[in-house]
């Protein structure tokens, strides 16, 4: 699968410039659409959080260039996401939460190139994340997993 490396980082410099308003409404999404995940942020800061999930962004749109060098953080991310309690069937819901937050902030921008650009790079992101995971096999089945044509 072909990564669409540019339109990944123009898209995301232009989510640099609102970086507030972009994790404040993944996570306003994300707890209005899913709630069954807020207990997971019961005792998370929410301003470290979107720190986080905002730098972890950046990192992968840094490394859209060289991949391979994406591989490891990516997997440690996996590691830390069990720790935390996320299981397989949350990654569905980040890779839909993520794509309406890009909507919502980019408006106009957000075309139909864009959503497949981020929804092709989240489903390889959500499965090198899923690599670096200790779950169980059965958890780790394809219907687990983001597709495509449901975002």
């Amino acid at each position: 699968m072909a990564l669409q490396v540019e339109l990944l980082e123009a898209s995301f410099a232009r989510i640099k410039e609102r970086q507030t308003d972009f994790t404040d409404c993944f996570y306003a999404i994300l707890f209005k659409d899913y709630p069954d995940v807020k207990p997971l942020f019961a005792h998370v800061s929410m301003d470290d959080q979107s720190k986080k999930l905002f730098d972890s962004l950046a990192l992968v749109v840094r490394g859209l260039r060289n991949p391979e060098a994406l591989m490891e953080p990516l997997k440690g991310l996996g590691t830390r996401h069990v720790q935390y309690g996320a299981v397989p069937a949350h990654y569905p819901a980040v890779g839909a939460t993520l794509l309406q937050a890009f909507a919502n902030i980019l408006q106009e921008d957000w075309t139909s190139e864009v959503e497949w650009a981020w929804a092709n790079a989240y489903s390889i992101i959500a499965q090198i994340m899923l690599e670096g995971s200790e779950y169980p096999p059965e958890l780790l089945q394809p219907k687990a997993l983001v597709e495509r044509a449901s975002l």
